[in-house]
């Protein structure tokens, strides 16, 4: 089936149920033969007004819905308040809050902060392909993530400031192969441990590697052909530079302090992993993506991951099945 290009077409198309449910059934089965997803039968029937299959197989939860399975399952909100949201949160180049999607799909903010974290997780990248190989050139860069003083309830500042400097924010770090895509992943220090191993599981031996003139970054030049720029004097020498990845945390920093305001440590991992998933997608003269192949591509993650409201809030841990 085909499906919907812009907002106006995404939001008339999936306000009705039946092209929520023949939409999902093209994601989860290409074939168009629903299964059931407790024991892979075919033998299954749909019950039009219970919005629900059954299948008829002997065990027990013989009946699904289109949900199960996803991340989406045991959510109380309708498809037609789902897939709209997976569309904003993929597509807002800035990010959207929870209380404008609260606001727009007719639900509370608790009820949309949980359904974006929720997307933010079908979107997590999860692949170990190294980045790079002979030829190819690598950006490594860090940065701190950590609210200002000034946005934050004088309570939430006596709480979360306790210095000065980067001494209460939370240090990241992205590799950006140039031409290809970004990881990023939340660091506990800009030690030489922490530096050193991320770029040893993200990047391929035999890159080109550049980076600021951070020690922690001393020592690779066995297995990469590393070059430093010294931001002290220069931020650009030649094809040395991590300018890629600068723009990286200038979008993802625009993001946290314009539209979400303030991100507890906790959680900041899948504010990385929703702006990763952006940057990756992004439309470029090689791939010219547009909004609706990217709301394709996340739908596409989101069968076999599932994220509880105590596994959001540290709990219990999250689980796949």
């Amino acid at each position: 089936m085909e499906s919907p290009k812009t907002l106006q077409q995404a939001i008339k198309f999936f306000a009705d149920f039946e092209n929520c449910r023949q939409f999902m059934i093209a994601v989860r089965w290409p074939d168009g033969k629903v299964r059931c997803p407790q024991c892979g039968s075919e033998k299954v029937t749909y019950l039009k007004n219970a919005r629900v299959y059954r299948c008829y197989e002997k065990h027990p939860l013989q009946k699904f819905s289109l949900k199960v399975g996803t991340v989406f399952e045991d959510s109380p909100i309708p498809l037609e308040k789902w897939l709209p949201a997976v569309w904003l949160l993929v597509n807002c180049k800035n990010g959207i809050s929870s209380y404008e999607i609260g606001r727009d799909l007719g639900i509370t903010q608790k009820s949309a902060w949980f359904m974006m974290h929720r997307i933010r997780l079908a979107v997590q990248s999860g692949s170990f392909r190294k980045l790079g190989g002979e030829g190819s050139e690598i950006e490594a860069d860090e940065t701190f993530i950590g609210g200002k003083a000034r946005n934050m309830h004088v309570d939430v500042r006596q709480r979360r400031i306790t210095g000065t400097g980067t001494k209460d924010k939370t240090a990241v770090m992205g590799i950006l192969e140039r031409g290809g895509q970004v990881r990023t992943a939340v660091i506990p220090n800009r030690k030489k441990n922490a530096i050193q191993a991320e770029v040893k599981k993200h990047v391929e031996a035999g890159s080109a590697l550049y980076s600021d003139a951070l020690k922690s970054y001393d020592g690779p030049a066995s297995e990469y052909a590393h070059k430093v720029v010294d931001h002290a004097v220069q931020y650009v020498d030649g094809r040395v530079h991590t300018n890629g990845l600068e723009n990286f945390w200038s979008l993802l920093k625009r993001g946290i302090n314009g539209t979400y305001v303030s991100v507890e440590p906790f959680h900041l991992f899948r504010y990385l992993d929703e702006q990763t998933f952006r940057y990756n997608n992004r439309a470029t003269e090689d791939n010219p993506l547009n909004d609706s192949d990217r709301f394709s591509y996340a739908m596409s993650h989101i069968v076999g991951k599932r994220l509880t409201y105590a596994g959001l809030t540290g709990k219990v841990g999250e689980t796949s099945f």
